[in-house]
């Protein structure tokens, strides 16, 4: 199983919208998938004493990540950074484990220009010091809201073909790390 991570918890947001296109894939892909919406995140996990002891509420959003056999981390760009909901999650992770020998794949979407390589890469850093194996295929969404029809659907075909592309390549790629059948 893949987990799909969308990295914000803003309502509403592209990233989710993203993230749709990106779960369509893997279906069509027939490989199984759970998402974790930060969005959906309990509460009780933002309590000073959730470093200390876990609600039993977040429980499902770590074992998302437990037991995935790969990531694929849907990111926004928040003032040229990672949200901070997306690393506070991370922070709530158990490690090292939620991470290690794990593979990883990111997709950044962004208002400006770059579409999202600053927080790309700098989750990059945190998920290779954490020991995950990164898939080097990132996708990078610029200027998203003019991607994007009155729908929330991407317009351009193109796109959607890296975001394919992408997707069967780490589907492949997990396959290959983690020596297990996806598909």
């Amino acid at each position: 199983m893949i987990t799909l991570i969308v990295g914000t918890n803003r309502p509403g947001s592209n990233t989710r919208k993203v993230a749709a296109h990106v779960e369509e894939i893997y279906a069509e892909l027939k490989v199984p998938l759970r998402v974790l919406d930060l969005a959906r995140m309990p509460p009780e996990i933002f309590a000073p004493g959730s470093y200390a002891e876990k609600p039993k509420s977040f429980q499902p959003f770590a074992a998302g990540v437990l037991e995935a056999a790969g990531l694929h981390v849907v990111t926004p760009e928040y003032n040229g950074s990672v949200p901070g909901v997306l690393k506070y999650f991370i922070d709530m992770l158990k490690f090292p484990e939620s991470f290690e020998r794990r593979p990883v794949c990111f997709t950044g979407l962004a208002a400006g220009l770059w579409g999202a390589l600053r927080p790309v890469e700098q989750l990059q850093a945190i998920f290779g010091y954490r020991n995950a194996y990164i898939y080097p295929e990132r996708v990078f969404l610029p200027q998203i809201n003019n991607l994007l029809d009155d729908h929330g659907r991407l317009k351009d075909a193109e796109l959607l073909g890296r975001l394919k592309k992408q997707t069967e390549g780490f589907v492949g790629f997990v396959e290959s790390v983690k020596g297990a059948k996806l598909r």
